[in-house]
């Protein structure tokens, strides 16, 4: 069977219109899931927590993704560029 790894994690971000982390050191890591049913349930739980924060937004990394070398990649984002 395939193991299906997802990351949740979030903070306050800078623009709410965009993904830019307000403070890095503050990234909360909810954990890493086995399947995407659990990492949902996880993500939707800290979303809802922090509602009232327009600023706060939790995302759900794939990292099964990540780790398949048969599967073709996307470009990579330069950083700070």
């Amino acid at each position: 069977m395939t193991q299906r790894l997802h990351l949740v994690f979030g903070g306050e971000l800078v623009d709410p219109s965009k993904t830019t982390f307000k403070n890095v050191d503050d990234i909360d890591i909810v954990g890493i899931f086995p399947n995407y049913a659990e990492a949902h349930d996880a993500w939707k739980a800290e979303a809802q927590r922090t509602v009232d924060n327009a600023h706060m937004r939790y995302f759900i990394a794939h990292l099964h993704r990540l780790r398949d070398e048969e599967a073709e990649t996307s470009p990579t984002e330069e950083l700070d560029g």
